[in-house]
């Protein structure tokens, strides 16, 4: 049984290490400079090679929770800015996805299919007002849908500015860093909704919002590794899951507690991101009709 007492004692220093971050009765090495080391500081310059950015990628996978309390309480020297670690680690996620991703066959318009049964519906229908006015609304929001398309709608350019702004919208979604700040601010305002009995603060809930996405883009990583490329999206449960172990860990409130906030602010994410669909949905419909008027 003594490899039983083993893992026991193991398991109990992981789980030290989880809480603190460290092991205590470890001596922390003096920063020596050899002379032979000439490569020793060649990678500090570089966020994503130096030290900071292999401990901050390290406790975000293994206590991400803990992490994230440790630099709300001011643990700042060890650890990759919120902000910084974001974009680095998205921006390396969307290179090798780039890198891996294969050839997407064309997409159809969203909208086709719903024409598609209003064709069939009118045939028989005896309101043929009310379809002209549908028929006429679908167009105008399909009209909207490919002005913040024109990346993908070539047919659809005309004019300079046109072509200037399908030129944007291409490099937009071709860098991904845009929008997963999209994400971050929702996740932020969604965080903020469901723990507000916490009283985080504003740049406490930024914080763990940013370090949490980088969380989901390590693991959105190991999904396009092993996909080669296929998939670059990880299940809901799978984000329940690493979010209530972050909150278990980050609140030290109970796992059922813990669930039933990552619950919450999974829907309250939903929730933001429909109104924010809507609106720029409303804003599309609004610049596609003065362009028709």
């Amino acid at each position: 049984m003594m490899w039983w007492q083993a893992i026991q004692v193991r398991m109990r220093a992981f789980a030290i290490w989880q809480k603190l971050g460290y092991l205590p009765w470890r001596k922390v090495k003096a920063d020596v400079h050899k002379s032979g080391s000439f490569y020793k500081d060649a990678f500090n310059d570089i966020p994503f090679l130096n030290d900071d950015a292999k401990r901050t990628f390290v406790h975000l996978l293994l206590r991400p929770g803990y992490m994230i309390r440790d630099y709300i309480r001011g643990d700042h020297e060890r650890y990759l800015a919120p902000l910084t670690a974001l974009i680095i680690f998205y921006a390396f996620f969307s290179l090798i996805w780039a890198v891996l991703q294969p050839v997407q066959p064309a997409k159809e318009d969203p909208f086709s299919a719903l024409d598609r049964g209003v064709q069939v519906e009118s045939a028989d229908s005896t309101s043929a007002e009310a379809t002209r006015i549908f028929r006429n609304t679908l167009e105008l929001v399909r009209a909207g849908y490919i002005y913040l398309h024109l990346d993908t709608h070539p047919e659809a350019v005309h004019t300079r500015g046109e072509s200037a702004l399908a030129a944007f919208e291409n490099r937009l979604r071709g860098q991904g860093i845009p929008l997963f700040l999209r994400q971050f601010f929702l996740l932020w305002l969604a965080m903020g909704i469901a723990l507000r009995r916490f009283r985080l603060g504003m740049s406490a809930n930024a914080a763990a919002s940013a370090y949490i996405l980088c969380q989901f883009s390590f693991f959105m990583l190991f999904t396009v590794l092993l996909s080669l490329g296929e998939s670059r999206s990880i299940g809901t449960l799978l984000m329940l899951a690493l979010l209530t172990v972050d909150y278990r860990q980050l609140l030290g409130v109970p796992w059922k507690r813990s669930l039933g906030l990552g619950v919450k602010t999974g829907i309250w994410y939903g929730v933001l991101y429909v109104l924010a669909l809507l609106l720029v949905s409303v804003l599309a419909v609004l610049v596609a009709w003065l362009k028709n008027s």
